[in-house]
């Protein structure tokens, strides 16, 4: 069952500065609607991008667009597993991940994008339900990952604001070369 504790902006302390780009990408108050609706943002954006051109890199050493969205996929899974261990209670610091070196080492290259979309959409609608549950004590609980203080609050704020940023990315460097410029524009308006 959903609660209705919307936790509220996080503020700069609650988060590395690195993560302030994404946080404000973010300007929405009610986190759970965000949280849920970027999926949908992300079936749009990509519409019905062929296999062929999802392997399409805009530059030599750059990520394909299935990389890009594998690399989405390993956000959530990190900022996840961050946001429950420290709603839990956890006290351990959690180590920080090389987004290149997991990139590297997948196979997302080689992943149907389709199935890419689906992954990133199972994993959303189960953090939705997670966060949905959290109490306000959980959502202000704060732990240690990548040497910097977190709170639960602000990884959910991370976790649409990091998928923002590279959907925009993915808008403006990787859809204009395959000519995909209309869909762009009007995705490109809800940013």
């Amino acid at each position: 069952m959903m609660t209705n504790n919307a936790p509220g902006l996080p503020s700069k302390d609650e988060y590395a500065e690195w993560y302030a780009g994404y946080v404000a990408l973010v300007p929405d108050a009610d986190i759970l609607a965000a949280l849920a609706a970027q999926p949908d943002d992300l079936d749009t954006l990509l519409g019905d991008l062929t296999e062929t051109s999802s392997t399409f890199r805009y530059a030599a050493g750059k990520w394909s667009i299935r990389q890009l969205v594998g690399h989405l996929i390993d956000g959530e899974r990190v900022f996840a597993l961050r946001a429950l261990c420290f709603s839990r209670g956890e006290t351990a610091a959690l180590p920080g991940f090389d987004e290149n070196s997991y990139v590297a080492s997948s196979a997302y290259a080689d992943v149907p994008l389709e199935e890419l979309r689906l992954e990133f959409r199972t994993l959303r609608a189960a953090n939705v339900m997670m966060f949905g549950r959290l109490g306000t004590e959980a959502w202000n609980r704060r732990g240690t990952a990548s040497g910097y203080s977190v709170s639960v609050r602000a990884l959910a704020y991370i976790m649409v604001g990091h998928p923002r940023h590279h959907m925009k990315v993915i808008g403006e460097r990787y859809l204009p070369p395959l000519d995909i410029t209309a869909r762009r524009l009007v995705w490109m308006k809800g940013v």
